[in-house]
């Protein structure tokens, strides 16, 4: 029958020893992501047939009742470690590259091909709540999420401690029509809500702009070189999550792949044009950041002047006094008007009356 066809590539009898990983050089070992004591890797396991979720089924016995049925299974991990998914990339025979990369994570977005099976990795991002934006706020948490798509299996593989696909699955499972297009249409589910999830963190970082560039203008003199420094590097962040994923769903797209229908290209594309728009709105709150950052450079290096200025008005008008007072506390015996009555108030008058001159001559000329 059709619905017991074993697909291309995928042999009848399943290993069951895992691949070997890519060798490595001798050096430092490279950790993994941890994820909470007492809490297994396997987040979710189902199979679904005509876009319909099946009675529940062991993991090492999902991808035989999907290859029996024609419909595929779903199977979501959470920071795996090396040998739990090595367990399950002999069961499914997976790449050992794209095993290493789904382990270690810290991956920038990518998709690759590995004989009728596709891998890609997108980074995920979070908005992080702050009442106030300081020097040392975090702005934007990121995390990843590996997706393995085969012909008759979809692996996700999650890092990080946001970006659940538990909301995602239960709205895929409420479209069947969306579900019957295969393994693919999970894909695009999770690349449509990591890039829109993108669009609320632009939209909210768009407002810590909005908030610094009015206290960057504002009438009171404020520090803002830190934190405009600050939101810059984890507007950094966003941008290295969303820039490098244009390719990938431009691939998904266009190409034909045979785990990808020709139906599911047009979703893959509405993606993409979501994603261009999110990257032309972190480049521009970039190029905005940046201006405003040279903006209050300015305006601090101009009130860096406007102090100069006080300061050297103010010593100019106390030198007067300074020096006619230095001058007449020399110990000479013969000087003028040092035995005339009204010398000492004559003098008084002199230093007021100059230093008002001074004072009136500055604060015209805007140095005080």
């Amino acid at each position: 029958m059709p619905g017991t066809e074993v697909p291309r590539g995928l042999p009848r009898e399943l290993p069951t020893e895992p691949p070997s990983t890519r060798p490595r050089p001798a050096g430092p070992p490279r950790t993994t992501p941890s994820r909470p004591d007492g809490v297994g890797p396997v987040v979710d396991c189902a199979v679904y047939v005509d876009g319909r979720r099946e009675p529940p089924v062991e993991p090492h016995e999902a991808l035989r009742v999907a290859v029996d049925k024609g419909g595929f299974v779903w199977l979501g991990l959470y920071a795996p470690t090396e040998e739990e998914l090595g367990e399950i990339a002999g069961h499914y025979r997976l790449h050992p590259l794209a095993v290493e990369d789904a382990v270690y994570a810290h991956q920038r977005p990518k998709l690759e091909r590995y004989d009728d099976v596709l891998f890609m990795v997108l980074t995920t991002a979070r908005y992080v709540e702050h009442d106030q934006l300081t020097a040392t706020s975090e702005v934007v948490d990121t995390g990843e999420v590996m997706v393995f798509v085969g012909p008759h299996y979809v692996i996700t593989v999650r890092h990080g401690e946001h970006g659940g696909l538990a909301d995602l699955r239960r709205g895929l499972e409420s479209q069947p029509d969306l579900l019957c297009l295969g393994p693919a249409s999970v894909l695009y589910a999770v690349a449509d809500s990591v890039v829109d999830a993108f669009v609320g963190v632009a939209t909210a970082v768009e407002e810590d702009v909005e908030e610094l560039e009015a206290s960057v203008f504002s009438p009171e003199r404020t520090d803002d070189i830190g934190r405009l420094y600050q939101l810059k590097r984890e507007l950094l962040s966003l941008r290295r999550a969303v820039s490098p994923l244009e390719v990938p769903l431009e691939k998904l797209a266009e190409r034909q792949f045979d785990v990808v229908p020709a139906a599911m290209r047009s979703y893959f594309r509405d993606v993409e044009d979501h994603a261009i728009r999110v990257r032309d709105q972190v480049g521009a709150l970039d190029e905005l950041l940046t201006s405003i950052l040279q903006a209050s450079l300015a305006r601090t290096q101009m009130a860096d002047n406007e102090d100069m200025r006080k300061i050297s008005a103010w010593a100019g008008i106390v030198a007067v006094p300074t020096a006619i007072a230095g001058i007449y506390g020399m110990n000479f015996e013969h000087m003028p008007e040092l035995r005339w009555r009204y010398g000492y108030p004559l003098v008084l008058l002199v230093i007021i009356g100059t230093c008002l001159l001074l004072y009136r001559g500055f604060k015209r000329n805007g140095w005080l």
